[in-house]
């Protein structure tokens, strides 16, 4: 017998399914953006952390992290466990996040930002973690650091919803929480054996450039289905992204042209993905010529802060902070600049007359960069007393391809 319910819309129900597609398959996607970069032993036990990723949280999200994260309110910190294992998560709507979609649809779009999170952080111990406290963290850091902050800015009830954070898809939530414990995490593990002594160059960038081809499509569902209908907002957040991304991809190019008279794949590759991180929290409150504002300012940012890295002497390998934390930053901080009326009425910016939503975006990203922090660090710091965080120095330089998985990405061995 088929259930229905008259409230929900069948057009924006489809509509978000689709787009919970797309986010899926940006972790695929991020998967070969990162292998293409590492060297080629490392190239299968890269892809396989973002894999590993999509299983495991997802079964988390499932039994404990939608509760946590969505769950009603306590304190305005972290939801109760009245949904564990998705009790009372049914077919009907739930007016407090979507109105016209079942409730679980919008837990399965919201799971696929969950599992997407932690394995960004993944570029920055890339080429040097086991993978069995890889597993671990995932799964603490999730419960710890991403749910609770998911809960702060997007529940009902969450202490930076409540005083007016804006993140329209993730730029707090996603970007700063994970680029900021790749930071702590690359300090913490310290850099790969041979760092700025031996050559470490991408060994694939076709890799790359695919990986951010299906990052680039997928976050049309990232941030266009955070309208959570097929509706003009939608549409806008959709534009808006692509437009930001374009912007970002040129003006990393540009800066590496001015400097170096080369523009790279690379440079390309990475000023996009710092586009689209910027443009996030921003997609349903600031119209294109802002996005492309926002995708010109976060690439050079990001550009900058990637070239420091080797004179701050951290080995971030796959320059997470550089374009997630410091471009999730600057996305949230520009939200609080740009945010226009007529993209959503009542959430306006500084160049509006609003000031205190500059002040309110920076209060939410202090927060979640305290927070993620030293949460991140304390976990980090036991996993290593009690598992080790790191392979051996021979299995690193065998490469993690063999050492944690007893295969290799290319066997030319075989014919």
């Amino acid at each position: 017998m088929e259930m229905t319910n008259p409230g929900i819309s069948a057009g924006d129900t489809a509509f978000v399914l689709v787009c919970a597609g797309l986010v899926m398959l940006m972790t695929p996607g991020l998967a070969f953006f990162y292998a293409g970069m590492v060297r080629s032993k490392n190239a299968l036990a890269t892809i396989m952390q973002s894999f590993a990723a999509l299983a495991v949280i997802s079964i988390q999200w499932v039994v404990i992290g939608y509760s946590l994260a969505f769950g009603p309110d306590h304190g305005g910190l972290i939801g109760d466990l009245s949904w564990l294992g998705l009790r009372g998560v049914g077919m009907a709507p739930d007016p407090k996040y979507a109105s016209t979609i079942p409730h679980t649809a919008f837990m399965l779009y919201q799971m696929m930002f969950a599992v997407i999170t932690p394995a960004l952080i993944t570029g920055a111990f890339a080429e040097r973690k086991k993978f069995s406290t890889f597993l671990v963290f995932m799964v603490l850091w999730a419960t710890f650091v991403y749910d609770p902050v998911a809960h702060w800015v997007w529940a009902s009830g969450g202490w930076l919803n409540k005083m007016g954070a804006l993140d329209f898809a993730g730029g707090t939530v996603v970007h700063i929480s994970s680029g900021v414990t790749a930071l702590v995490a690359a300090i913490v593990m310290g850099h790969r054996h041979g760092y700025q002594r031996e050559e470490m160059r991408p060994h694939n960038m076709t890799l790359t450039l695919l990986g951010t081809g299906l990052l680039w499509f997928g976050w049309f569902g990232f941030n266009g289905g955070s309208a959570l209908g097929a509706n003009g907002l939608a549409a806008n957040a959709i534009l808006v992204t692509h437009v930001s991304a374009a912007a970002g991809a040129l003006g990393w190019m540009g800066v590496e042209c001015w400097r170096r008279r080369q523009c790279t794949a690379l440079g390309a590759a990475s000023g996009a993905v710092a586009g689209l991180v910027g443009i996030t929290p921003a997609a349903g409150f600031v119209g294109p010529m802002a996005a492309i504002a926002i995708g010109l300012l976060v690439s050079i940012v990001c550009y900058i802060a990637v070239a420091a890295k080797a004179k701050l002497g951290y080995d971030d390998s796959l320059d997470t902070f550089g374009v997630h934390g410091v471009g999730g930053t600057i996305g949230a901080l520009a939200t609080g600049v740009f945010a226009s009326a007529a993209i959503q009425a009542g959430k306006t910016g500084l160049l509006e007359g609003n000031a205190r939503q500059l002040g309110v975006q920076a209060v939410g990203v202090l927060a979640v960069v305290v927070y993620s922090v030293v949460v991140s660090f304390v976990l980090l710091k036991i996993l290593d007393a009690v598992m080790g965080l790191r392979v051996t120095r021979e299995d690193e330089i065998l490469g993690l391809d063999l050492s944690q998985h007893g295969e290799e990405a290319y066997d030319l061995s075989s014919s």
